[in-house]
């Protein structure tokens, strides 16, 4: 199983097509924010694009995402907001916007909502050995969730489910600036920052384990 994972999109869809084999991945998963305050029509435009390249793919809105695209991936089939799903024995399942933020975003949540909407998704796939946590909102207190002013932003109801449950992965994002992998427990953790900037990751099974790659597109 090879599963590519992008997202921080926000309209920019240049790089799509630069993924490397994005074609050949058995799935490709969009972690959030596929536009930038955008609606239907614009969110329209980024799943077309990937389609093109592989019509096998999962999303969930971020917080930049207005709450209308949830029920547009909802229509296609496509939407692991709150719900699982399970690709080649992969347990996939994910909570999408984000926790609240001063800038009053489109699509915000409490902590509680957040939890219940991972609750709902994990029950769906909770009885496979390998799970995948996408959210969009990386976990709180950790190398991925560090604004520029050192300060972190992330979700502790994710960071406690984390804990908890122990998902082999986490693939987030939202926090630009905040690239790169961490650790809670035995799960990895992993934002790979905007696809603008050319970042995506590769997530592999081999021998019953998971292994999660930051990449890079080159930009000329």
């Amino acid at each position: 199983m090879r599963i590519i994972a992008f997202g921080d999109i926000h309209d920019r869809t240049e790089n799509i097509g630069k993924v490397e084999r994005l074609s050949d991945a058995d799935c490709v998963i969009i972690t959030g924010d596929l536009t930038n305050f955008g609606g239907v029509e614009r969110a329209k435009k980024v799943i077309e694009t990937v389609s093109r390249h592989n019509p096998n793919l999962y999303a969930l809105p971020g917080n930049m995402d207005q709450k209308q695209v949830e029920g547009y991936v909802d229509e296609l089939g496509i939407n692991i907001h709150s719900k699982g799903v399970i690709i080649q024995g992969v347990g996939f399942f994910g909570v999408g916007g984000s926790n609240y933020t001063p800038f009053n975003t489109p699509t915000e949540y409490t902590e509680e909502e957040i939890k219940e909407f991972i609750r709902k998704g994990y029950e769906e796939i909770k009885h496979v050995k390998l799970k995948v946590l996408v959210s969009h909102t990386p976990p709180y207190n950790t190398k991925v969730d560090i604004v520029g002013g050192g300060q972190h932003v992330g979700s502790v109801s994710v960071r406690e489910f984390i804990e908890k449950y122990q998902p082999q992965v986490c693939l987030t994002g939202h926090i630009h600036e905040a690239v790169g992998k961490d650790i809670i427990g035995n799960t990895i953790i992993i934002n790979p920052g905007m696809l603008a900037s050319g970042g995506y990751v590769e997530l592999v099974e081999k021998e019953g384990r998971l292994e999660a790659t930051l990449k890079s597109i080159k930009l000329s």
